[in-house]
């Protein structure tokens, strides 16, 4: 089991504090594009698992390979059984250690976390979530499936699972209908598309890139 960081903005924080958020989404990073064959997803591991040369047990999971050249790649973002610790904006309480008090100051404990609604007292400053440490992380993850798919192919249900609540702009496209223009309308999908595209812009929505999707289930929070 590998552990590694993962960092939510508060919005995605309360979605998995609240358990309304068990899936998250990646662009995968293809080596090349070669014309002769294509990308496609396959499954890496039986359906007990399947067993390296050195007899190391890998747990069936989703991974992408080219027809044409082999390349075979696995999810670089943790395999099932992997956990996760999430990284978001927080204060930190910090001490100074008493055996050494003209020494650097010591992590004590996590003051409040931005994504609770805690107002900044003056000379307050949150910390990015970026340099959160380990120690302050209250929320942990365990990876449960892992698969290939292309970013518009996501379900209702998975856009669901993604954190985001549904839609509820009405359309104003009054002459068209949603089919004809490619409307989402109001579900949680036509969200999850605005929040992709808050992220990593239009285009790379319209591209249409295949993306990681790790489902993971919460298993500690303190």
């Amino acid at each position: 089991m590998k552990e590694r960081p993962i960092r939510f903005g508060g919005a995605m924080v309360r979605a998995l504090l609240d358990g309304r958020k068990t899936q998250t989404r990646d662009i995968v990073k293809l080596p090349h594009h070669n014309p002769l064959g294509q990308w496609e997803p396959t499954i890496i591991g039986g359906k007990n698992g399947g067993r390296t040369a050195a007899g190391t047990t890998l747990p069936q999971q989703g991974g992408i390979w080219h027809t044409r050249t082999g390349d075979c790649l696995t999810c670089p973002h943790g395999q099932p059984g992997d956990r996760l610790w999430v990284r978001e904006k927080h204060l930190n309480w910090w001490l100074r250690d008493e055996a050494n008090p003209e020494g650097p100051r010591v992590f004590s404990h996590v003051a409040a976390y931005a994504a609770d609604g805690y107002e900044l007292e003056h000379g307050e400053k949150w910390i990015a979530s970026n340099q959160m440490l380990r120690a302050a992380s209250r929320i942990t993850l365990e990876i449960t499936a892992v698969r290939v798919e292309r970013l518009q192919d996501i379900s209702e249900a998975d856009a669901q699972a993604e954190g985001v609540p549904r839609d509820t702009e009405p359309c104003d496209h009054i002459r068209q209908s949603c089919e004809d223009i490619g409307c989402m309308g109001q579900t949680h999908k036509s969200s999850f598309c605005d929040q992709w595209c808050d992220l990593n812009g239009i285009p790379s929505w319209n591209k249409n890139p295949w993306v990681w999707v790790r489902e993971f289930k919460r298993v500690a929070t303190s």
